[in-house]
C-alpha cells in the first residue's frame, strides 16, 4: 500500500484514464496478462497510479501505434536504447485472420477477435493500425468478385451494431452537446461514419449519429435541437458543391467534411484547401478526431 505521507501524488484509475485515453478494463488487461503497467494498491485492492506510471503508459502507447503489438512492448520499454529488440509486427494476421471470417461469415469469431483486440489497444490505435487497413483491403478484395455485396452487408452491419453498443453506452455516462454526424455517402450503414463516431465517443464526448442522408433544412434543424458543439459530414463520391453549399446552410457550429469526397475534391483542385468557408476537412475517422482535438473541440489527451 502506497504511503499517504511520502509525497507522491496518487491517481485513481479513472484519472488515469481521463489523462492518457487508455480503458480501465485495457489498463487491467495490460497489468494482468503483461505486466506492462503494474499500479500501486491500496488496503482495500484499489488501484493507484503516480507520474512515472503515466509517462510509461504513453511510452506504451508510442509503440502501438507504430504498429507493434501488446504482447512485444515490455520488451522494447525495458531494453536498454541501444539494445532494442527486433520485433514482429502482427496487425497483418489479425487482419487476414479476421478478412477470412468475414468471408465465411463467421460472426462469433469475428466477435472473439474483436473483443480481445478491444480490451488490448486503445481505440485510436484500432483504428489506425486494424481497422482502416482492414476496409482498405475488404474492399479491394471484393472488387469484381462475387459474394462481395453479400460480405459487405453482413460486416458493415456487424461493425454499425458492434460499434453502436458502446456508442450508447457511452452516451448514456456522457452530458453536454453532442458532435453530429451524418452520413452522405452511398452507402448505408458506412463504416467510416460509425468508426468516427466511435473514436469521439471514446473521447468522452457525446455523439449523435444520422446514419442516412440529411435533406437541406432538416440538417441545420438537428444541429439547433442538439446544440451541436460540431458538425461532420461523410461522403464518399464527389459532392457537388452549390448542393453541398446549400445543405450546410443555417448549421452554426463548426463543420468537418470527411472521407473520400476530400481526396476526390483534392485531386480535382489540385490544392488542400477547403472549396467552402469555414468547412474543414479531413481525410478519413482518425484525421477527423486529430482535428477536433486540435481545435479544441475535444480534449486532447497527448502527453
Amino acid at each position: 500500500m502506497p504511503s499517504e505521507t511520502n509525497g507522491t501524488d496518487w491517481l485513481p484509475i479513472r484519472e488515469v484514464t481521463r489523462q492518457t485515453g487508455v480503458h480501465p478494463v485495457t489498463l487491467r488487461a495490460w497489468e494482468r496478462r503483461y505486466g506492462l503497467i503494474v499500479p500501486h494498491r491500496t488496503a482495500k485492492g484499489h488501484r493507484l497510479y503516480d507520474a512515472a506510471q503515466i509517462a510509461r503508459i504513453h511510452h506504451v502507447l508510442t509503440w502501438l501505434n507504430r504498429g507493434v503489438a501488446v504482447s512485444q512492448v515490455k520488451q522494447l520499454l525495458d531494453a536498454p536504447r541501444d539494445a532494442q529488440p527486433e520485433v514482429q509486427n502482427d496487425w497483418q494476421q489479425l487482419r487476414q485472420t479476421l478478412a477470412q471470417a468475414i468471408a465465411d461469415m463467421a460472426e462469433r469469431p469475428l466477435d472473439d477477435l474483436f473483443n480481445q483486440a478491444m480490451a488490448l489497444y486503445p481505440p485510436a490505435t484500432l483504428c489506425e493500425q486494424l481497422l482502416l487497413p482492414l476496409l482498405n483491403d475488404l474492399e479491394q478484395r471484393w472488387a469484381g468478385q462475387f459474394g462481395a455485396q453479400m460480405q459487405r452487408v453482413f460486416f458493415h452491419g456487424w461493425l454499425r451494431s458492434k460499434l453502436g453498443a458502446r456508442i450508447y453506452h457511452n452516451n448514456r455516462q456522457l452530458s453536454g452537446a453532442p458532435v453530429v454526424l451524418v452520413n452522405q455517402a452511398d452507402v448505408t450503414p458506412d463504416p467510416y461514419l460509425w468508426l468516427g463516431a466511435w473514436l469521439i465517443s471514446s473521447s468522452d464526448c457525446p455523439v449523435q449519429v444520422f446514419d442516412a442522408p440529411l435533406p437541406a433544412g432538416e440538417l441545420a434543424l438537428a444541429c439547433d435541437k442538439l446544440q451541436a458543439r460540431a458538425l461532420l459530414v461523410y461522403a464518399d463520391k464527389a459532392l457537388n458543391l452549390a448542393t453541398l453549399g446549400r445543405l450546410l446552410v443555417g448549421c452554426a457550429c463548426p463543420k468537418w467534411l470527411v472521407g473520400s469526397a476530400v481526396l476526390i475534391h483534392r485531386a480535382a483542385a489540385g490544392d488542400a484547401s477547403s472549396p467552402i468557408a469555414d468547412l474543414h476537412l479531413a481525410t478519413d475517422p482518425l484525421h477527423a478526431q486529430q482535428l477536433l482535438q486540435a481545435s479544441g473541440v475535444l480534449a486532447d489527451r497527448q502527453p
